[in-house]
């Protein structure tokens, strides 16, 4: 068999525990495709069957179970290495995988997240795709739905609302216009919802979704925004209620090995706090600002 590296390795063991290529792609942000095409691959090149393949999903065979044990040894073993230079190195390295607008609020509050006392540091890994544990690419993640994954622990936070709003005090009269995230930049829900349903009046395309409350501040039009952004903002008002079919719920995911040591589990607890903190701005129920006569 030639030597084949780590990552397919790593790809094969997220599929077994995923019990499937779509719970793979979501884990590790490769398409469905990509990771069926890997997993024939380290077949054809082990030359041994490896799962038993159905509608309903994956399930090892005896070979492929036997790989996956040898597996968790070396990744047990990679852990123990990793965990050697991070020693090394002398400051731990707490990396949090978040999307925009929670990175947003995480740097807003940063140091309810890490004092100048703290002997760690953090990384800040800021992106719409599902936040992924599987190959310790990150130690801390936000999700947003409950994971399945038997290697995560989570606390749930609670309810994330959204809203479409516009700058204050607009004038109106005329169709509402809006501004969106590019249609194939477009992969959570609430990114999704002005091509869904007002593809005809979008008049202005933006490849991050920072750059919607620009716009909306800026009066170029309608942004959807989750509610803790848009009701924060002074120049902003709502342009209706609230989606309610974009509402969901919010958690926050570590590995469940990781989760003991001492830096993680301090910037979880913390995390924890500074989002409960908010929980009814998340949910959209603080009252809007209403102007001064």
């Amino acid at each position: 068999m030639k030597n084949m590296d780590w990552d397919i390795y790593r790809c094969f063991m997220t599929v077994a525990r995923a019990g499937g290529l779509t719970g793979a792609a979501q884990a590790t942000g490769l398409s469905p495709a990509t990771i069926g095409r890997r997993m024939l691959e380290i077949e054809e090149r082990t030359g041994r069957s490896l799962f038993v393949r159905s509608q309903t999903g994956y399930v090892l065979t005896a070979d492929g179970r036997l790989l996956f044990e040898q597996l968790q040894e070396m990744e047990a073993a990679a852990r123990k290495v990793e965990s050697w230079q991070k020693e090394g190195e002398g400051m731990p390295l707490v990396r949090i995988a978040a999307g925009t607008w929670n990175a947003w609020l995480i740097a807003e509050n940063f140091p309810a997240i890490c004092t100048e006392r703290d002997a760690f540091a953090i990384s800040l890994s800021i992106g719409e795709a599902r936040a992924n544990l599987a190959y310790r690419e990150s130690d801390i993640g936000l999700r947003a739905f409950q994971p399945d994954e038997t290697y995560l622990a989570s606390r749930l936070i609670g309810d994330v609302a959204y809203a479409a709003y516009r700058q204050k005090n607009a004038p109106g009269g005329g169709p509402e216009r809006w501004v969106a995230v590019a249609e194939e930049e477009a992969i959570s829900a609430y990114l999704r919802w002005p091509h869904d349903q007002a593809a005809g009046r979008i008049v202005a395309t933006v490849g991050r979704p920072r750059s919607l409350l620009d716009l909306a501040r800026a009066g170029a039009g309608s942004a959807v925004l989750p509610c803790f952004v848009g009701d924060l903002d002074p120049l902003l008002e709502r342009a209706g209620e609230e989606i309610e079919p974009l509402r969901h719920r919010q958690w926050i995911v570590m590995n469940n090995e990781d989760r003991h040591r001492r830096e993680i589990r301090t910037v979880v607890d913390r995390m924890t706090r500074l989002l409960r903190s908010h929980v009814d701005l998340f949910a959209g129920k603080r009252p809007r600002r209403t102007s001064s006569a």
